[in-house]
Parts: C-alpha cells; sequence; structure tokens
C-alpha cells in the first residue's frame, strides 16, 4: 500500500481549492473568485484500494505584507517540507507575470518530486497550451506536465494514478472515513466567509475574517426562549430570516443556536458588510444557514455580529482566535 502526502500550491486563485474538491467528490474547501480566499493549509484524504493521498490545500504563494499574510506563507513552506509530492497550479487563462516569477523562486530549493498542472484547459484554446509547456519545462525539473480542469475533471484520473507512482510505500495515515480534519466550529466559519466573499469586493475579502463564538444545541421551550433573546440584543446584527427559520422547522426537530462575528478595520467596512437596512448581512445569514443546516441536519438560528478590530491582520491576539478554530 501506498500512502503520502500531496502539497498543492501556486498563485492566488489558480483553482487549488476547487482541485480539492474535485479530487475528493465532495466540499470540503470553500470556493471563491477572490484571491487569498484560502488563509490556512486544508487537508483532504482520500482512501482507495492503492493506497491513501492526503492533500494538501495551501494559500497562494504571494509577498507577505501583514503578519496574516506571513503567518499563511509559514502554511505554505511547512507543506513544501512535509510533502511527498507537489503539484504546482497554474493558470491556463493568465499571462506569465511577476507573481509567477515568485513562485518558481520560492520552489527553486526544493528536491520534492514536483508536478506542473496547467489548469482551466477546458477554456483557452488547445493551441495555446503547448506555449505554456515549454515556458515552465526548463524552468523547474518537473515530473510531470499534465493539463487538467478542476472544474470539469479533465484528466485528474491521470493526475491521482501518477501521484500515486511517486508516493512511498506506507500504511495509512488516517482512518478509512476520515476526509478533512478541519473542526466543526471551522468549517462553519469557513462557510460564513465563503457567502460573505461572494458579497464584497475590492478590499474587502482582505479585510474581513469569521470566527464562530459559539454554539449551542436547544429544544423545545428552551430553543424559543434563545431565539428571543437573541433577537432583543441591540449589539447585534442577526439575520432575521435565519431565526425564522429556525422557529419554523420541524416540530421536535432541533435548534442550534451559531453566534459568530465578522471582523473588519474599519468602521466604513463595517457599513458595507451590513450593508442598506441589514441588507447584506441577512443575504449572508440566509445563505449560510441553508448550507449549515444540511450539514448539521438541525434547524439553525445564526446570529451574525460585525465587529471593528483595526489592524487586526496584524494583531497575534485576534489571528490566534481565528486559527484555533481548526
Amino acid at each position: 500500500m501506498k500512502a503520502g502526502y500531496v502539497a498543492l500550491i501556486g498563485r492566488p486563485n489558480a483553482g487549488k481549492s476547487t482541485l480539492l474538491n474535485a479530487l475528493l467528490g465532495q466540499k470540503v474547501a470553500i470556493i471563491s473568485d477572490k484571491p487569498q480566499t484560502t488563509r490556512i493549509s486544508i487537508l483532504g484524504i482520500k482512501t482507495t484500494a492503492n493506497g491513501q493521498i492526503v492533500f494538501i490545500d495551501n494559500p497562494g504563494i504571494h509577498k507577505p505584507l501583514h503578519t496574516l499574510n506571513k503567518r499563511m506563507m509559514n502554511f505554505v513552506y511547512s507543506a513544501l517540507e512535509t510533502a511527498d509530492v507537489l503539484c504546482l497550479l497554474i493558470d491556463a487563462t493568465e499571462n506569465y507575470g511577476h507573481g509567477d516569477e515568485f513562485v518558481i523562486e520560492t520552489l527553486r530549493k526544493v528536491s520534492t518530486p514536483l508536478f506542473l498542472l496547467i489548469n482551466k484547459v477546458d477554456i483557452v484554446r488547445k493551441d495555446t497550451i503547448l506555449p505554456i509547456i515549454d515556458k515552465y519545462k526548463d524552468l523547474l525539473p518537473f515530473k510531470e506536465i499534465i493539463p487538467i480542469s478542476a472544474l470539469k475533471g479533465v484528466n485528474l484520473d491521470v493526475l491521482e494514478k501518477r501521484i500515486y507512482d511517486f508516493l512511498p510505500e506506507a500504511e495509512k495515515i488516517y482512518d478509512d472515513g476520515t476526509i478533512t480534519d478541519q473542526t466543526l466550529r471551522f468549517q462553519l466559519a469557513e462557510i460564513i466567509r465563503e457567502k460573505l466573499l461572494k458579497r464584497v469586493k475590492e478590499e474587502m475579502p482582505f479585510v474581513t475574517a469569521v470566527l464562530v463564538d459559539s454554539m449551542e444545541e436547544r429544544e423545545g421551550e428552551e430553543a424559543e426562549a434563545g431565539l428571543s433573546e437573541a433577537d432583543s440584543g441591540e449589539s447585534r446584527v442577526s439575520s432575521e430570516p435565519a431565526a425564522l427559520g429556525a422557529r419554523e422547522g420541524k416540530e421536535g426537530r432541533k435548534v442550534t443556536y451559531i453566534s459568530a462575528s465578522i471582523f473588519v478595520e474599519k468602521d466604513s467596512q463595517r457599513g458595507i458588510v451590513i450593508g442598506r437596512n441589514a441588507r447584506v448581512i441577512k443575504e449572508i445569514g440566509i445563505d449560510a444557514r441553508r448550507e449549515i443546516e444540511k450539514i448539521l441536519d438541525s434547524n439553525i438560528y445564526l446570529d451574525l455580529k460585525v465587529k471593528v478590530r483595526k489592524r487586526w491582520r496584524d494583531s497575534a491576539a485576534v489571528l490566534d482566535l481565528i486559527e484555533g478554530q481548526r
């Protein structure tokens, strides 16, 4: 049997999280068209008759400006040191630039078997792929160069087969039923952040973070009392439809009360996340609640609070709280 770690690396927005989900056949990492969506390394474990591959989805490789970004890059460096195979994803629709040069320089001292995955080949002309291969083949000693589409599943079976060729003989690292090492609290925070990222633009994706403060199951009168109490909280920006959905649930079905904080750095950013008449925060709550209900098989009351924490991206205390969820 073969088993080992495979790190998915590349520039921000290259499609690493989409690839991880496609390889596992289910959603483990959140997806967004915003750069630097992935902030910590996320494990996705695939066990087959051939063995076990532990995929490591990493933050995009970039020059760090804040403490947050430095921590993100530390996850990347750790993956480079521990992985048995490295898969460098590049976007076939993007031209080679300074960001790619930084990635190549980062990988020059790495001796781990390295694959080049040319992603999004489903949306480019076939005659554009060969020039990309010619550009990259002499930059680093790639063991394999594989054109893929993470979204459409093109050549993912080929990729998995070639990965096993380079993995060591070893016993399984995780139990057969394990898909990820993420905690439930981290998964819920990421779902909320994903819904937030869909509704903000410009600098907002970089200055927002989500922390799940509490999660509690309630039943019967206790649940109703909790909902009423939460509705009256003046310091909160609650998602009313989320509470409504909980009250209209099936009789006897459990209610899970989740309180979460969304961090921003300025008062003006808080206003953007809340939106006029709290429209944006309500939409975030509705979308997040629907997905969380499927995961927990529970009616959900989702209480979202938007908090201003100046320069939180450089605050070790805030970053420790956020990372501690995982």
